[in-house]
């Protein structure tokens, strides 16, 4: 839609960039093992979105794929190797980074897979122990 925001963002040399469009479905943490993995760091920063509010604008013959699970198809940039998006196709969302798209105001609303965690957060946002009802997991929350 014509008045719907729009945020982008880019690989790390920026010849792959993208724009996002809208609002985000959720944003949070994961503190899955493979996103730990992944990022390269203690917690994954995460935004999901539709796929249809994700468009790559620049450089998407130069977007390499590797997917360990069916769950998560993790993109990158094959010339820095600079992380682009996750598709995750069972759960029907992209995971763009949330450092990828410095003008989106970062709003976490939870913790998923709290039960991994490396890196206890105290900040009052619910901790799930893997993840919602509504996305195939349990709904349970553990203490911070």
């Amino acid at each position: 839609m014509a008045n719907e925001p729009l945020y982008n963002g880019s690989c790390f040399c920026g010849e792959v960039r993208i724009e996002v469009s809208g609002a985000p479905v959720a944003m949070g943490y994961c503190h899955c093992e493979s996103c730990r993995h992944w990022s390269a760091g203690p917690v994954n920063a995460f935004t999901l979105w539709k796929p249809q509010a994700l468009k790559v604008t620049h450089g998407a013959a130069g977007i390499g794929t590797y997917n360990k699970t069916p769950v998560s198809f993790r993109k990158w940039c094959t010339r820095c190797g600079g992380h682009v998006y996750s598709d995750h196709p069972t759960l029907g969302l992209v995971d763009v980074p949330a450092a990828l798209i410095p003008s989106l105001k970062f709003v976490p609303g939870v913790h998923v897979n709290y039960q991994e965690t490396v890196l206890h957060i105290h900040d009052g946002k619910p901790k799930l122990k893997d993840f919602p009802k509504e996305m195939g997991g349990s709904g349970a929350t553990l203490p911070e």
